[in-house]
């Protein structure tokens, strides 16, 4: 086996991997929470498809441990 290539392969991958992960976007919005708490996405943030800034209860929602917080 060739000693070189296969580390020349693994720094590669290596680097590669680091880049990958280092370019991933959060996804702190999940259609789970929608279907959690019942509420459609638009009740905590301000696009109603969901993505992008919060509402209050967003704001709250995200505080209180992605729960509904208690009135």
């Amino acid at each position: 086996m060739n000693f070189k290539v296969l580390g020349a392969t693994i720094a590669a991958l290596t680097v590669g991997g680091m880049l990958t992960i280092a370019t991933l976007k959060s996804a702190d919005a999940l259609p789970a929470y929608a279907a959690s708490t019942r509420k459609a996405c638009g009740a905590c943030h301000t696009n109603p498809a969901g993505g992008g800034p919060r509402t209050a209860l967003g704001d709250a929602f995200a505080a209180n441990g992605h729960k509904l917080p208690s009135k």
